[in-house]
């Protein structure tokens, strides 16, 4: 492939159309009626590259919105459906889904792994000719009144929405039988919202965030999220506080569908899910809910096979629930350097998400007595040090230890010490002098310096110099080290130490 077209230059041109800092302040102050102006712009874009947005109902779509949970649900549905997807060895292969597209976000290591078919990112080549493909049509095709703005650069859409065009342009050309699309933000103006008629629509666990845009109560949060209800089509929740509840059901009836409340299912008691944590029984049963009602549209199963609770899952619904996978959620990793160090990593950008993620630890660390736990934490745009003191009031009370970590490392989102970021890590929506001067760093130290005096607070520049101090303080000693907060730290993360060992592989060979 010419390289000026390939994977790379993609990346490097996708990096141009974020929005800098400044850009994503003026969009949060001018407050939540701004992203009404999304829509109206994402159906120019839409139309642009040769679409109608009813075109996407082909599909076959299943749209999900939500606070935590989106891509842990998101997930598990995708993992169900393949399960069903044709082999040799099926007898009506021709009535079974051909193929299953899963968009979600944010990505770990490399971008495309927001776009996925059949449980795998789409390959170097495949993003690339999708990226080019969009770009084209938006070159050769002027822009309209409705594009120009924040969200407009150089006559294309910003960062997400054109990743959102790509998605579902790739997934046009391929003909995919069934596209799982998670919102981004909210779910009333949110980018993915253009979708007019999906197969089954579903809205995880709700909680406050992102107020900018979607206020600050839980009831607004819920009327944004249940702006993807759509008239006729099934909607699904799981068991949400009262008031959100109420507004989820009223504007279910306002949008011409009835809302189906899903419990934990009590098959899960006694599978062992893909996805680590008790609190993913709840995202598993709502999946299981979305599925049963997906796949009985299609024709494909009977409507009650999966939603009676009083039955066994079918083996398929079973398998795809074990078998799910979603990186950098209550994920283990044994350190390929130090056999004595384990990495516990798991993003939590919410108040409710990081006490979660506390108490995944706290039921997932050995508790060996001696043992060196590590904490390396960042959220550079949100409450960081609300979170931290979250984090360690759960832990405190889960491991019944006062001082849960006898180290606390914060540091950017920045990946590596000399080269900076990784290309398809880069983000511009933060401020840089906050960045380099460590001003969030800081103010976290300061903050658990208050929380926890006995521990050794460290502050630094980069991932990669957090995963080398983490390994120089647990040398000698079972170190066990929990990295959590921002899912772009969770990724940086990954990517040193996927990076390493692939180096380490290409040394030996």
């Amino acid at each position: 492939m010419n390289k000026e077209r390939d994977y790379n230059a993609a990346v490097q041109a996708l990096n141009t159309l974020q929005s800098n800092f400044s850009a994503v302040e003026a969009i949060r102050k001018q407050g939540p009626g701004w992203n009404q102006r999304a829509l109206p712009e994402m159906r120019s874009w839409v139309r642009r590259i040769g679409y109608e947005p009813s075109d996407f109902d082909t599909l076959n779509l299943i749209h999900i919105a939500g606070t935590k949970g989106k891509g842990s649900t998101s997930s598990f549905i995708s993992s169900i459906l393949a399960q069903y997807l044709p082999t040799k060895k099926s007898v009506h292969a021709e009535r079974l889904p051909t193929s299953v597209g899963l968009y979600t976000s944010p990505h770990l290591r490399f971008v495309m792994e927001r776009i996925q078919i059949d449980g795998q990112p789409i390959p170097e080549e495949q993003f690339a000719k999708s990226f080019w493909g969009v770009w084209d049509r938006l070159e050769a095709m002027p822009a309209t009144s409705h594009e120009e703005g924040a969200r407009n650069v150089s006559g294309k859409p910003v960062y997400f929405h054109y990743l959102t065009l790509m998605a579902l342009h790739c997934y046009m050309q391929e003909k995919v039988a069934t596209a799982v699309i998670e919102c981004g933000i909210g779910g009333e103006y949110d980018t993915t919202n253009i979708l007019e008629k999906p197969m089954t629509t579903g809205v995880t666990s709700l909680g406050i965030d992102h107020v900018a845009m979607l206020g600050d109560t839980i009831e607004s949060i819920a009327w944004h999220k249940a702006g993807i209800f759509k008239p006729g089509v099934p909607a699904f929740t799981v068991p949400q506080p009262e008031k959100a509840l109420a507004v989820l059901h009223e504007r279910a009836q306002q949008n011409g569908t009835e809302l189906r409340v899903v419990d934990e299912h009590p098959a899960l008691r006694h599978l062992k899910l893909g996805l680590q944590g008790d609190f993913q029984r709840i995202n598993a049963s709502l999946a299981i809910a979305i599925c049963a009602s997906h796949l009985s549209r299609l024709g494909y199963i009977a409507a009650d096979t999966a939603l009676d609770t009083t039955s066994e899952l079918p083996e398929e619904f079973v398998k795809g629930l074990e078998t799910a996978h979603l990186g950098g959620r209550c994920e283990t990793r044994q350190d390929t350097k130090l056999s004595n160090l384990t990495w516990y990593i798991d993003g939590g950008h919410t108040l409710e998400s990081i006490e979660m993620a506390g108490r995944w630890f706290g039921s997932a660390t050995s508790k060996k007595l001696g043992a060196v736990r590590i904490l390396i934490f960042n959220q550079q745009t949100r409450d960081a040090p609300a979170l931290a003191l979250r984090l360690h009031t759960t832990l405190a009370s889960a491991l019944q230890d006062a001082r849960p970590f006898q180290h606390a490392i914060f540091c950017t989102n920045t990946t590596y010490k000399h080269a900076g970021y990784k290309a398809d890590l880069v983000s511009m929506n933060t401020s840089k002098d906050d960045v380099h001067s460590l001003r969030v760093q800081r103010e976290l130290a300061q903050a658990y310096d208050g929380i926890d005096p006995e521990a050794k607070v460290h502050m630094l520049g980069t991932i990669e110099e957090a995963v080398a101090r983490a390994r120089e303080l647990a040398s000698g000693e079972t170190g066990e080290v929990l990295i959590t907060g921002s899912l772009h730290l969770v990724g940086g993360v990954i990517e040193v130490l996927e990076s390493e060992a692939e180096g380490a592989l290409e040394t030996r060979l």
